[in-house]
């Protein structure tokens, strides 16, 4: 199989050298462009393009998420790496929404786990879906820079396993922290998803998920009953048969919920 064309778009010559060079020895892997900007990518994509594109943020006259949204809105939209100096808090939002991103220095390991996650999605043909998470992305990141209000997701886009799947936030019944992950509970299945329980929960719909533990979120619909299974210590059985924690911290608000449907 021929190698999967790669474009790099960076301002600072060294870095697009030493991505370049990263590059070199992978026989998977063709980098087909070295970019200053988004208007030399313009250029180099009309004569070759790319499978995917390791695009740099900040980047004088057009800004990285500005060119990011012209691709993910083309008919076959390459995949896109950002590469990035971005605060812990930016880079929440890219893994929310699925989004791969590299974080400078780049680290040879962590380049090599962005390029095999971009080969299973290729393989799979999942540009489109990727595509959709990284318009989500490009729209929240635009709206908190122009200070207005960042709309809740309505779906997520869900990269595991090597491909990507769009869920509907309405499907969720319940969130639980696994690590690095959010284990997501859908009717009849199990989904893992690569962001924080913190993360999600600032972008899910407000008042539709109740924290009732540091490691867990659930549709307040889903609570059937509440148990004390130590000194301090609570759990709650939702429909289903599943159990989760309650934290005393949360107790309160679980009770209240109960009263409330009396």
């Amino acid at each position: 199989m021929a190698p999967w064309k790669v474009l790099i778009v960076d301002d600072e010559a060294l870095a697009r050298s030493n991505l370049q060079l990263a590059l070199a020895d992978l026989a998977d892997w063709q980098v087909v462009g070295l970019c200053a900007s988004a208007a030399e990518a313009r250029v180099a994509m009309v004569q070759q393009t790319p499978d995917l594109v390791l695009l740099d943020i900040q980047m004088p006259r057009q800004h990285g998420l500005s060119f990011a949204a012209e691709l993910a809105a083309l008919p076959q939209p390459p995949l896109v790496v950002f590469v990035t100096a971005h605060d812990e808090h930016a880079l929440a939002a890219f893994e929310v929404h699925a989004i791969d991103y590299l974080l400078k220095p780049v680290d040879d390991e962590r380049l090599s786990q962005a390029l095999a996650r971009a080969a299973a999605l290729l393989g799979r043909a999942q540009q489109g879906d990727y595509a959709q998470g990284l318009g989500a992305l490009v729209q929240e990141r635009q709206a908190l820079a122009n200070q207005q209000h960042i709309p809740a997701l309505n779906q997520l886009v869900v990269r595991s396993v090597g491909q990507i799947e769009r869920v509907a936030v309405s499907e969720l019944r319940w969130l639980a922290s696994a690590g690095n992950y959010v284990q997501l509970h859908l009717p009849g299945r199990r989904l893992l998803h690569r962001a924080t329980l913190s993360a999600l929960e600032e972008r899910l719909p407000p008042g539709e998920f109740l924290r009732v533990h540091r490691t867990a979120l659930v549709r307040p619909g889903e609570l059937q009953s509440l148990a004390v299974v130590g000194d301090g210590v609570y759990e709650a059985t939702l429909r289903g048969g599943d159990t989760v924690p309650v934290s005393e911290r949360h107790v309160g608000a679980v009770r209240a919920l109960f009263e409330g449907r009396t």
